[in-house]
């Protein structure tokens, strides 16, 4: 990100009481992690929590503070926010392979 766009990210975590130093970024880096998880362990999470959560972040959460954020920031700064995001977003929105159920293996 650009030192312009960084500069008016640490304004905001500073100016708003329900954000602390660094927040923003450990969302992105939390989302990030999260959508490059192998799909089992994405289904384990939804099928049965993930008991990390309550201590290292809901990344569902993160994303959605993301989006709160990127109506927060000016434009620019929020299109700049949106492209990194956005990456991550992508991987989320995969679909996910063809699973053949007479073999019970998965096809492609």
């Amino acid at each position: 990100m650009s030192p312009r766009a960084l500069s008016e990210i640490f304004r905001l975590e500073q100016t708003r009481n329900y954000l602390q130093s660094g927040d923003i970024s450990a969302a992105v880096r939390l989302w990030k992690d999260y959508v490059h998880r192998p799909e089992r362990e994405l289904w384990h999470d939804y099928e049965w929590g993930n008991v990390h959560w309550y201590c290292c972040g809901n990344p569902l959460d993160a994303r959605a503070l993301l989006d709160g954020v990127m109506h927060a920031l000016s434009p620019r700064t929020a299109r700049e926010l949106r492209r990194i995001v956005g990456r991550s977003d992508a991987v989320w929105n995969q679909p996910s392979p063809p699973y053949n159920s007479s073999e019970g293996q998965r096809t492609g």
